[in-house]
């Protein structure tokens, strides 16, 4: 293989072709939910600006994804770069056993700020999942310094994502979810019936009592035995982008009160912003016991996330044996991470955003119009910043991925469910756009 190289003063700059970096590709790199015997080709991509992403071969692509929910201020924003050169400069990187720094309680008296109210410890921590899994430690040491250890199981709803850490694949759907064949040697947890779906216009009807009553039997028989029910507020992402009625967290929240039950509140893809409140929670106008937060929470830049929990949960876990919360990741804190979402808070605390997800759900519901009456399509729903085609039959990873890219948009589905989630910023002209593309697509699909 040749690889073109350069000197620049002192460094060597490396330029690989499209072909080159393909053929490294398959031979050494695993991505996400990817084969080495059937490979998907990816698309090599030579740079990012606002919500383009620039391919190698010298197409752009609008990114309808926000890089799996995270860039919501489109990639490359000066503010986010501004504090990530900053603070490079002055320490990248310190443990955070024993030691603080300004960018970390920075953050955290940010988050208290704008969480549900009474979430005021913070346990930062470096993905999602690991946020969930904290989550999760949190509600079983709580149990267990407080002389309960029998509440040594989790509640959640079907259809629910959690992550894809062995705690958070337990909470995932079973049957239908993506780590159904770790079945028999998951943690067996219990599941209740998934909220009944809902489109947008339907989220302010009246609730129906009924849809509530497999998750009150559940908690009335067996509340003795569950530490917390964990579940995403409002949206169910990858278990089937589903949006549900707020009334059914909000009685959710007051039956785990009754049966003395915690609540965690996933809320990786759908907190600052997304569905349109600041978290999916404030919908219903409750707060959880333990919140998750991630994605969005460094504006996509890097990987950061944190769990934050009340009063009542620190201090639980902490009169219990060990005296401390078990646990402590490496990067824990990191200074660099902590800088830029900062940055990405203050551009959220601002409040452009509300108009910024006005527009977009507006948008969608306009672009979206055309697919509702398509024969491939099932159902059409949009709430805040989420916009999902839902199709009768589920997609063809290497025909339709191609598809999109033709059209100059990057959409990534999966299953029956062709969805974006794009960047705040994204134009009205961009998001018209997109939502062609993505009806034209959908038109193109064959008709069982």
């Amino acid at each position: 293989m040749t690889v073109l190289t350069s000197t620049r003063r002192d460094c060597i700059v490396t330029a690989l072709s499209a072909e080159q970096i393909l053929e490294l590709d398959q031979k050494h790199v695993w991505h996400p939910y990817s084969s080495f015997t059937s490979p998907l080709l990816p698309f090599p991509v030579d740079s990012t600006d606002g919500v383009r992403i620039k391919l190698k071969d010298g197409r752009e692509l609008i990114d309808g994804m926000a890089s799996w929910w995270s860039a919501v201020h489109g990639y490359g924003h000066p503010k986010l770069k501004e504090a990530a050169h900053k603070q490079i400069d002055t320490m990248s990187h310190v443990m955070f056993g024993g030691l603080t720094h300004e960018p970390a309680v920075t953050l955290c008296e940010k988050l208290v700020k704008i969480a549900p109210n009474g979430l005021n410890k913070v346990f930062i921590s470096d993905s999602g999942s690991v946020a969930v899994e904290v989550a999760i430690k949190m509600a079983f040491q709580y149990w267990i310094s407080q002389g309960q250890a029998s509440k040594n199981k989790l509640l959640t709803v079907k259809n629910g994502y959690h992550g894809d850490t062995f705690a958070t694949m337990a909470v995932c759907d079973p049957v239908n979810g993506m780590h159904h064949m770790f079945d028999q040697v998951l943690e067996k947890h219990m599941f209740v019936e998934a909220p009944q779906p809902a489109i947008h216009s339907q989220l302010k009807s009246e609730f129906n009592e009924s849809h509530i009553q497999s998750l009150k039997d559940q908690l009335e028989n067996h509340h003795q035995h569950i530490a917390a029910l964990i579940l995403e507020p409002i949206v169910q992402g990858a278990g089937g982008m589903r949006f549900y009625h707020p009334d059914y967290l909000k009685r959710a929240r007051e039956l785990c009160d009754e049966f003395n039950v915690l609540l965690i509140a996933d809320e990786i893809a759908t907190g600052f912003g997304r569905t349109g409140k600041m978290f999916a929670c404030d919908h219903a106008g409750i707060s959880p016991d333990i919140l998750c937060v991630g994605k969005a929470l460094t504006g996509g830049f890097m990987s950061l996330a944190a769990t934050l929990c009340t009063d009542k949960v620190a201090k639980g876990i902490c009169e219990g044996e060990a005296g401390v919360f078990m646990h402590g990741p490496t990067f824990m804190g990191n200074p660099l991470a902590c800088a830029v979402a900062n940055a990405s808070l203050d551009l959220l605390m601002t409040g452009e955003w509300q108009q910024q997800i006005a527009r977009i759900e507006s948008g969608l519901e306009k672009g979206f119009a055309p697919a509702k009456d398509l024969p491939q399509v099932a159902d059409v729903r949009v709430i805040g910043g989420v916009g999902v085609i839902e199709l009768k039959e589920p997609v063809h990873m290497p025909t339709v991925q191609p598809m999109f890219v033709e059209e100059g948009v990057w959409v990534r589905p999966f299953g029956k469910n062709v969805y974006v989630l794009p960047p705040y910023v994204i134009s009205e002209e961009d998001l018209a756009f997109l939502c062609a593309a993505m009806v034209s697509v959908v038109k193109k699909l064959p008709i069982n």
